[in-house]
């Protein structure tokens, strides 16, 4: 590998070559940029102020508010950055930080949505110990082994990216560097990243799957136990939001990683979806139906207006 001048950046092909579409895909993504840190930093501020919403489901939640900041800042400046650059390239050390930060952001995120289904899982079937159960250290452990997991599973999948030569293609027909674009560009055999990687996949599933299919099952099952509609109906709604994230969240990231790459148009509308639209969805899912958040906000929104006056 010596006598082969090995690349020092890439470039990233992006959505469109075209100018007209460019500029239309900037105004959209800027939007649903701009769009997704004011909800989740309206999110955290909320849960922070109101002491209300200083409960278990709710801490999780903020943890999730900044996953989604972070999982969309790693992507999205960069994409825009590149619809008016005649330069759209990103250093090789660039792009393994960019992947670093994508698979931490992903992998704890995923943790957090299978706390958050126990958390609802103990708050329906377990109202009475509920308090007992979901104690403040064990959220804090739960939270801190989400981030330890996530950082363990970035750190070991970008440690072996640096075992790869990249030396001949260094164009990735993709709007970031995520870990799958980047194999089929290495001069070197990347079967022992593309075994990791889907290890990693499975390990995140076997950790996390089973205990959001328990406790939806168990949810299910006590909800439908329940003798008045109403009650099915206040019971379902605490946990019909996280079920909606966990679904759009799980479906896309699993179908896009343990999927060989291939560089398609479906491969970066499926990246789109769980790195921008869900981040941009989650705080409008959480506050849209949830009447404890819309009350928080609106007594925060009260508290300041007279503040002002």
């Amino acid at each position: 590998m010596k006598n082969i001048s090995l690349i020092t950046e890439f470039v990233l092909l992006g959505l469109s070559n075209d100018p007209e579409i460019q500029t239309m895909l900037f105004v959209l993504f800027l939007v649903l940029y701009l769009l997704t840190l004011m909800g989740n930093i309206v999110m955290i501020l909320v849960i922070t102020a109101d002491s209300h919403l200083h409960t278990p489901m709710y801490f999780f939640l903020g943890h999730l508010s900044f996953l989604d900041i972070s999982l969309s800042s790693v992507t999205v400046p960069k994409m825009l950055q590149n619809f008016f650059s005649q330069n759209k390239t990103i250093s090789v050390w660039g792009c393994i930080t960019q992947s670093f930060f994508f698979t931490l952001s992903g992998g704890t995120e995923s943790c957090l949505l299978s706390a958050m289904a126990y958390d609802r899982y103990a708050a329906i079937c377990h109202p009475l110990v509920y308090t007992m159960i979901m104690n403040r250290t064990l959220c804090i452990v739960i939270v801190s082994t989400a981030w330890t997991v996530g950082f363990l599973i970035s750190l070991v999948n970008c440690l072996f990216i640096h075992k790869l030569h990249f030396c001949s293609s260094n164009i990735i027909s993709h709007f970031s560097c995520e870990l799958p674009p980047l194999f089929p560009l290495s001069c070197t055999d990347p079967v022992i990243n593309e075994i990791l990687l889907a290890v990693s996949c499975a390990f995140l599933g076997v950790l996390t799957l089973p205990l959001i299919l328990f406790s939806y099952s168990r949810i299910i099952f006590a909800v439908l136990n329940i003798h008045s509609f109403e009650g099915q109906g206040k019971a379902f709604s605490t946990c019909s939001s996280h079920l909606t994230v966990v679904l759009l969240f799980y479906g896309t990231i699993f179908f896009r990683y343990l999927s060989p790459a291939s560089g398609s148009v479906l491969e970066q509308v499926v990246s789109i979806q769980y790195s921008v639209i869900t981040s941009l969805l989650n705080p409008l899912i959480y506050s849209l139906k949830n009447q404890e958040v819309k009350t928080a906000l609106q007594r925060m929104l009260r508290q300041q207006k007279c503040n002002s006056g």
